[in-house]
C-alpha cells in the first residue's frame, strides 16, 4: 500500500522540533525509527500532515554512564544498540536480552527504544524490564522539560502522557542496589512474536533472603502493570520454590487481561502466573543485574 501525502521536516535541534510538533498539533508526527509509524500509514491508521524527522539529533543517540544518574540511553538508540551495549551488558544485562526478543534483526536495527516506549502498545518487551529497574524518562517540550518514572508515563492503549509539543529524549536507569534482573515472554512463535504476556522482575538479595523486589506484567493490563501485591509479599522471606508459586499466584490475581486472538483471558493469567516464577528464580539465580 501507499503511503498518504505528507509534508516532511528535519528540524536541527529538539527545540525545533518541539517548535514545529507545537506549531502543527495534531497535524504532526514524530519520526524516529518509522518501524510502527509507517505500517500504521499504509494501512490508513494515521494520516499525518507532518512527519518531524528526528535523523539528524545525534544526541539523542547513544547510551553512557552518567555519575550520579545513571545509565542514560538515547531515545533514537536502535534495539540492537541496546543488544550489543557493553555498558548495558556488565551493568544490565536484562535488558539487552529483553531487546533481543523483539521483532527480526532488520527491525531492530531501526526501530528505536523510545519509539518502542512511545507507541504505548501493550504487548511491547521494553517497558516492563525497564519499569522493574526504576527507569526514568526525560521529556522536552516548547515550555521546558520533565522528568518521570517510567511506570507513570502510560496512560492506556497507545497513549501516553506527552503533550503534542514534546519530545521523550532519554530514559535513565538509576544507579541501584538491584541484585538480578530478568524478563520473559511467551509469544505464539519462537522469534518475533508479539508477547501474549511477559513478565520483568528484579530483586535485592540479601543471602538467602529477599530484601526488596519489582515485578512487572506486559500484554496483561491496559498499560504494564507492577504486581505489588507479590512484590509486597515477597519481602523479607527466605527463597523457596513455594515462595515463588506463591508470588506467581498472586500476581496472576493482579492482572487484568483480555481475551483476543492470541489468547483467552484466563489462559494469559496462567501465563502471569507460570512467567513469574521463572522471571523470579532467573532474577535470584543470576546474582547480578
Amino acid at each position: 500500500m501507499i503511503v498518504p501525502e505528507f509534508e516532511y521536516c528535519v528540524p536541527g535541534s529538539v527545540q525545533e522540533a518541539c517548535s514545529m510538533l507545537a506549531q502543527y498539533g495534531g497535524k504532526a508526527k514524530v519520526l524516529a525509527g518509522g518501524t510502527d509509524l509507517m505500517v500504521k500509514m499504509k494501512n490508513r491508521l494515521l494520516k499525518p500532515e507532518y512527519l518531524v524527522s528526528l535523523k539528524n539529533l545525534e544526541e539523542l543517540r547513544g547510551i553512557r554512564y552518567v555519575a550520579g544518574r545513571g545509565v542514560v540511553i538515547g531515545s533514537r538508540t536502535t534495539h540492537n544498540e541496546v543488544i550489543s551495549s557493553a555498558l548495558l551488558r556488565e551493568k544490565y544485562r536484562s535488558v539487552c536480552e529483553a531487546a533481543h526478543t523483539m521483532a527480526a534483526y532488520q527491525v531492530r536495527n531501526v526501530g528505536t527504544i523510545g519509539g518502542n516506549l512511545v507507541n504505548a502498545v501493550p504487548s511491547a518487551d521494553m517497558p516492563p524490564i525497564l519499569i522493574a529497574l526504576g527507569a526514568v524518562v526525560r521529556i522536552v517540550g516548547v515550555k521546558g522539560e520533565r522528568e518521570m518514572l517510567l511506570e507513570d508515563f502510560f496512560v492506556g492503549p497507545n497513549r501516553t502522557v506527552l503533550e503534542a509539543d514534546e519530545i521523550l529524549v532519554e530514559i535513565v536507569i538509576p544507579d541501584q542496589r538491584t541484585t538480578g534482573s530478568n524478563y520473559i515472554k511467551f509469544g505464539l512463535r519462537k522469534a518475533g512474536a508479539l508477547a501474549v504476556a511477559g513478565v520483568a522482575s528484579s530483586v535485592e538479595m540479601d543471602g538467602e533472603v529477599i530484601k526488596g523486589a519489582k515485578v512487572v506484567m506486559g500484554a496483561v493490563a491496559p498499560t504494564p502493570l507492577r504486581a505489588r501485591e507479590a512484590e509486597s509479599f515477597l519481602c523479607g522471606k527466605a527463597v523457596s520454590q513455594e515462595l515463588l508459586e506463591e508470588a506467581g499466584k498472586v500476581a496472576a490475581g493482579e492482572c487484568k487481561p483480555i481475551s483476543d486472538i492470541r489468547g483467552s483471558a484466563e489462559y494469559r493469567r496462567n501465563l502471569v502466573y507460570v512467567l513469574t516464577k521463572r522471571s523470579l528464580k532467573a532474577a535470584i539465580e543470576r546474582g547480578h543485574v
